[in-house]
């Protein structure tokens, strides 16, 4: 018996001796019965991507759904306990905590009674073809799927989009924060604002005025994990009623998320601005369920909630638990104090509706009139078109937070003026359209610095209440440097800004290194590793020299940026980097390509990049391969071009292939060479007749 069907006999039993049994009320029958009402078909190009087309668009929905449920049905499996708040049952203890945050941003609650009047007729039709085909997926594939958690929902989708937005801005680390084991941070006092740290990701867009050309250019490459329920799974969608567009999407979500139509293209990064405020509250200590505000004693909103979890590996437990909420929002209490977090998006479940009008999208018009739905708490968007437009925009729900604060702070919670009631408009945000320089380059940074000096946003135009980061990646840095320089810029110059390998000297990672490079040893290997960092190139290709020790020391600053640790002594990192490689490789300069590997079924290839570099490649397994595995950084991207005359030409790779998780297809890993090789796949939308084809 496999470990996967052991889990579903185990839960199966669980739900007879619990109450889950009664929530499976899954009818394939009636799940049969309802594929009669779509008219689609799914082609298959060389590498297995899915052409979906359909009818009408919930047809088209209907059969992305079914060719998700081929290729990657386990993965979207995994996170429904998660979106339902009952990951505790399937996954113990650990599960059961993420199940009492779901509870008490009371996301469930909020999709039912909003759904019907917060999302259009043609949106809910949507989601439901979409619906419609997973539960047929599980229905003509009970073998592959747990039955326990069919059957799938509107508002399971729904639920998707809201929670992972929420977890894309780092909502999460904030709870985590205020959770510890000490309070994180002192009531607000008046100083500068948040610098928020955002994570991977590259846009890189050049118009007319940029190219050699007069073509215009873009790059989509938004980094995530290289597997999970946040890796990137491929396809192309169609309909007879306009939906017409190729990118990149979660498996359970039935809209594209990044990618290209005949006349347009976006590109996504994470931006992570300042968008959730943290209050004190001041309790009662004669009623620990009131808090201060105003002068006045004010009652706690209080909602008691079941939380199952399965201990020991088989026991069900179920545990009721108590969810506060105050006129900010969710409260949470710790052993040093009661808080309530404010946060952006708090109430909005149109994410869904606002990247179907996107999709739907033909002109730059129409696409930023769906932008200004203002669904998205977060994300960086880079746009460009057929004719010529370019744009870019820091998109946020941003607060419009008092005067004379730091909001990067703990706000006293007895003060109403502080809790903020609206966000700024989308057209009061920082933005670039049409560029004088002709590019725009995204990659995580602040949005100040993302195009030449004359045509970046001014941050003295906004307040430092809003938030907005200040901070550079070398990604960040070094594009705009190779932009400067090579402009006007040509196709294959295009290509080689974004498969850059190097670290800018004006970055935050060569600052570091500077120090390192200052350090005296006598003889021996600490001091054979300064020599040979003073000799890198700071260039991270396979044949590279200094790259394994190099990228080591950069990494382990980059690290502690990222988690608000400090810059880590020089002296102990390098120490550290050394012995790391010396136990593991016995050397210190190996070619960066034997211990940067990208792995994948039948292959194990040396890959270029690094952490932070153009081409981002962030490895892990170096402890215990003696070799890194790529892990994370590009994934699934797009070089789309359309050139002076409006012919266009797309060319991509995904980092592994279209089987997401099954291993025995051969687009499981054929895609994985391409990848590690730089050589890009021709895509274009016209389905070729050669292809086979079938009707879910």
């Amino acid at each position: 018996m496999s470990a996967v069907t052991a889990r579903r006999c185990l839960l199966g039993v669980l739900c007879l001796l619990s109450a889950c049994g009664a929530e499976n009320r899954f009818d394939a029958g009636e799940a049969l019965e309802r594929r009669a009402a779509y008219e689609v078909r799914i082609a298959r190009d060389e590498f297995g991507v899915p052409h979906i087309h359909g009818a009408t668009d919930a047809d088209a929905a209907f059969g992305l759904a079914y060719a998700q449920g081929e290729d990657a049905w386990a993965v979207f499996e995994e996170t429904l306990p998660f979106y339902r708040a009952i990951n505790g049952r399937y996954n113990g203890a650990e599960g059961a905590v993420t199940d009492y945050l779901i509870h008490a941003l009371d996301v469930q609650a909020l999709i039912a009674e909003h759904y019907e009047t917060s999302l259009a007729q043609d949106t809910r039709r949507y989601v439901q073809g979409f619906v419609d085909g997973l539960n047929y997926y599980a229905a003509t594939h009970p073998e592959a799927v747990d039955a326990s958690l069919l059957p799938v929902t509107p508002y399971d989708i729904v639920a998707g989009y809201v929670i992972r937005h929420l977890m894309f801005y780092g909502f999460d680390g904030v709870v985590r924060e205020i959770m510890g084991a000490e309070r994180a941070k002192v009531l607000a006092q008046p100083q500068p604002a948040h610098d928020g740290k955002p994570l991977g990701s590259n846009a890189i867009g050049v118009s007319p005025r940029g190219s050699d050309d007069g073509s215009t250019m873009l790059a989509i490459n938004s980094h995530q994990p290289t597997t999970g329920p946040v890796a990137w799974y491929e396809a192309h969608i169609a309909s007879d009623e306009g939906l017409d567009i190729q990118g990149g999407l979660f498996p359970g979500s039935p809209t594209i998320s990044l990618g290209f139509t005949h006349d347009l293209a976006w590109a996504v990064t994470v931006n992570q601005p300042d968008l959730v405020d943290v209050y004190v509250l001041d309790i009662n200590p004669d009623n620990d369920n009131e808090y201060r505000l105003d002068g006045e004693w004010v009652e706690l909103e209080q909602r008691k909630v079941d939380i199952e979890v399965v201990l020991w590996g088989w026991f069900p437990w179920t545990s009721t638990q108590t969810v506060y909420r105050s006129v900010h929002g969710p409260v949470f209490r710790a052993e040093h104090g009661t808080y309530a977090l404010r946060y952006a998006g708090a109430g909005e479940l149109r994410q869904v509706e606002q990247w179907y009008r996107m999709n739907k999208a033909t002109t730059f018009s129409q696409w930023r009139d769906a932008m200004r739905m203002q669904a998205f708490a977060s994300f960086n968007f880079v746009y460009a078109d057929r004719e010529g437009e370019l744009f870019f925009v820091h998109n946020s729900l941003t607060p419009k937070r008092a005067a004379g604060w730091d909001w990067s702070q703990y706000l006293p919670g007895d003060r109403s003026d502080l809790i903020w009631q609206e966000h700024l408009s989308f057209d009061a945000l920082p933005q670039v359209h049409n560029p004088s320089a002709g590019y725009v380059h995204s990659a995580n940074q602040t949005p100040f610095q993302v195009a030449a000096e004359a045509d970046n946003p001014r941050a003295s135009s906004f307040r430092p209440e809003h938030g907005f980061p200040t901070r550079m990646t070398n990604r960040a840095h070094r594009g705009l440097e190779l932009l400067a320089q090579l402009a006007p810029i040509s196709e294959e110059e295009f290509f080689a800004i974004k498969h850059d390998k190097a670290y800018s000297r004006f970055s935050r990672a060569y600052a570091f290194l500077t120090e390192v490079l200052e350090l005296e040893y006598p003889p021996g290997p600490y001091a054979d590793g300064v020599a040979l960092l003073q000799g890198w190139n700071l260039d991270t290709h396979i044949e590279s020299r200094g790259a394994a020790l190099g990228t080591c020391v950069i990494a382990q600053e980059w690290i502690a940026e990222r988690g608000d640790g400090g810059t880590p002594p020089p002296g102990d990192t390098l120490e550290a980097c050394v012995d790391l490689l010396l136990d593991k490789v016995g050397r210190l300069d190996p070619p960066w390509g034997e211990v940067n590997r990208h792995v994948r079924g039948r292959y194990n290839l040396p890959v270029g990049g690094g952490p932070d570099t153009l081409r981002a490649i962030y490895g892990r397994g170096m402890e215990e391969d003696g070799y890194h595995t790529n892990v994370a950084g590009d994934g699934l991207y797009y070089l789309v071009r359309w050139a002076a005359d409006g012919t266009q030409s797309v060319r991509g790779v995904h980092h592994f292939g279209s089987a997401v998780v099954d291993a025995a297809s051969p687009h499981f890993d054929d895609q994985a060479p391409l990848y590690a090789e730089e050589r890009l796949r021709n895509i274009r939308l016209e389905v070729d007749a050669q292809w086979p084809s079938y009707e879910p």
